[in-house]
C-alpha cells in the first residue's frame, strides 16, 4: 500500500507578497526550503489561517534570509501580505517506510525567521 504523508511543514509563516500578474508559485525564503526539505518547483499545499482558504501551487526559491514569503498568480486571491499561513509537502511513502518517517517541521517567527525545527507535532492535550 502506498501512503500519502506529511513531508514537511513551514508553521505559521507571515505572506510578505502577493503578486497577481506573477506567474503562478510561491516564492519562499531560500533557508526555509533548504532547512524543510521542500524542493523548487515541488507541489505544495498553503492553508491561510487568516481567512480559510486552501490551495495547492509549487514553490520557488526567494533570495536566502529574505523573509519573503510570496503568494504569486490566481492564488494571490486567496492570501495578501500580513496573513498567517501553513505550508504543507506530502510524500509518497511505502508501509515500511511510513513506519518510520518523521516530518520536517520548521517554525518562524513574524519575520520568517526559524525559531525552530521538529520532527513530530505535540499531542494534542483534550
Amino acid at each position: 500500500m502506498h501512503l500519502n504523508m506529511l513531508k514537511a511543514k513551514i508553521h505559521r509563516a507571515s505572506v510578505t507578497h502577493a503578486e497577481l500578474h506573477y506567474e503562478g508559485s510561491c516564492a519562499i525564503d531560500g533557508d526555509l526550503l533548504d532547512t524543510s526539505g521542500i524542493r523548487e518547483y515541488e507541489q505544495i499545499h498553503i492553508y491561510n489561517v487568516n481567512n480559510g482558504e486552501r490551495f495547492s501551487t509549487y514553490a520557488i526559491r526567494a533570495d536566502e534570509g529574505s523573509g519573503v514569503i510570496s503568494i504569486n498568480g490566481a492564488a494571490a486571491h486567496r492570501a495578501q501580505p500580513g496573513d498567517i499561513i501553513i505550508i504543507c509537502a506530502y510524500g509518497g511513502y511505502s508501509e515500511a517506510e511510513a513506519e518510520q518517517h518523521k516530518p520536517q517541521l520548521v517554525y518562524v517567527d513574524r519575520q520568517n525567521k526559524i525559531t525552530h525545527t521538529n520532527r513530530s507535532i505535540p499531542k494534542q492535550a483534550a
